[in-house]
């Protein structure tokens, strides 16, 4: 993929944290001064290492954006709230050196998840936020509850089912801190103030009901949301399938979503 779409990949260290940062041939002048924060999926317990940059290279390129993919600590060996610590650790250290209104963050699944934790605990502790955020078939209840979890149950091509690997991981995750605890499913926190959230989904997908749950919680609190949900779609499958006109149309979209709110 790093030669598909010409990106360069630099590995850095940001406050004790193992980043990549990934710049594409052309940076756009629309992003010139401004950075994307990417966190990776993977149901908190896999991706870890250059694995970690797959979405981070689609964006850095399809957006011509320069991308910095934090490789953040995992499970069985850093349970929550480590994960949270590291991209946190990541984005202050950034804001030393870049506005917050030229810094955006997002992710897919699992990375979803985790930039809501992320946004949640900067606005508790009133620090800049980013200017817009994206998240991609976002994973924000670690519990059992949602509609699509069971409906689309063996329609979802990807995750299947709930149970089994994904309960096993969600447990792994959240170590000693209870499943419906805002920090591990950031849906039960609060999102006042939200910057502007990009919602991907799929008709098929498992976590679908999260992504419905999450637009109409940040319409609930006042919030900007853009929700887009794909016919057809099983989980995180614009990014999975990258070269089918679904992911094309995904990232085109968050790209205009971008720029309407920069």
């Amino acid at each position: 993929m790093r030669k598909q779409l010409d990106v360069s990949v630099e590995l850095l260290e940001i406050a004790g944290v193992t980043v990549r940062k990934l710049t594409p041939k052309e940076v756009s002048p629309h992003f010139e001064n401004h950075v994307y924060i990417d966190v990776h999926g993977g149901a908190y317990v896999f991706f870890g290492g250059l694995p970690s940059i797959e979405e981070g290279l689609l964006i850095a390129s399809r957006l011509g954006i320069t991308v910095l993919s934090v490789d953040y600590a995992m499970p069985p060996n850093a349970p929550a709230p480590a994960a949270l610590c590291d991209l946190k650790a990541v984005y202050l250290a950034l804001l030393d050196s870049v506005e917050s209104r030229r810094i955006l963050v997002g992710g897919t699944s699992a990375g979803a998840g985790l930039v809501l934790a992320l946004i949640q605990s900067l606005a508790a502790e009133s620090i800049s936020l980013p200017c817009a955020i994206y998240t991609g078939t976002p994973w924000v209840d670690l519990t059992q509850a949602g509609d699509s979890r069971q409906v689309n149950e063996g329609a979802d091509r990807v995750l299947v089912t709930y149970e089994g690997l994904l309960q096993s991981a969600a447990a792994l995750y959240a170590g000693t801190i209870d499943l419906s605890h805002p920090s591990v499913s950031p849906i039960y926190g609060d999102f006042t103030s939200f910057p502007p959230v990009f919602i991907v989904a799929g008709t098929r997908d498992l976590f679908l009901s999260d992504a419905v749950r999450l637009h109409r919680k940040i319409r609930d609190f006042n919030g900007t949301s853009q929700l887009e949900i794909v016919e057809g779609l099983s989980h995180a499958e614009y990014l999975i399938a990258h070269e089918t006109p679904e992911s094309y149309m995904t990232y085109d979209e968050l790209r205009a979503f971008f720029l309407q709110n920069l």
